[in-house]
């Protein structure tokens, strides 16, 4: 059995850095202070397993009244394929705190059939998006 918390308490935070920076295709090399101070400013949820052992990992960014960007999905290799990702997202969708927000946003490179499970699509609008990259 799996759950999801919002608890920042429970976050394994040496687990989270080492999949960013070793493991994901869009945060390879990312420091751990990077990711202290990145979770520390955002809406983080973690997926655990019924040894409070942490499995998977979300985080939010948002204003909390207009906006929400989701980042940083994983669930670790061994434990895909039984639906975390689902779960986590359905977790994250349902907080209280995000309830009313007027827009959604995220990038996927591989996973669009998960995320559009949630309601999301490709940007009405792409033309209207802008990047800054450094």
């Amino acid at each position: 059995m799996f759950y999801v918390s919002a608890d920042k308490s429970k976050l394994d935070l040496t687990f989270i850095h080492d999949y960013l920076s070793n493991r994901s295709y869009w945060a390879k090399g990312r420091t751990m202070e990077v990711v202290e101070k990145s979770v520390a400013n955002s809406l983080c949820f973690g997926v655990f397993n019924d040894d409070d052992q942490q499995v998977g990992f979300a985080r939010i960014v948002t204003d909390y009244a207009i906006l929400a960007w989701v980042m940083d999905v994983f669930i670790a290799e061994d434990y895909r394929g039984q639906g975390l990702s689902k779960l986590l997202m359905k977790e994250v969708m349902a907080h209280p705190d995000l309830q009313g927000l007027k827009r959604w946003g995220l990038m996927t490179a591989d996973a669009h059939s998960l995320y559009q499970q949630f309601g999301f699509t490709p940007a009405s609008k792409p033309e209207m998006l802008m990047e800054k990259l450094l």
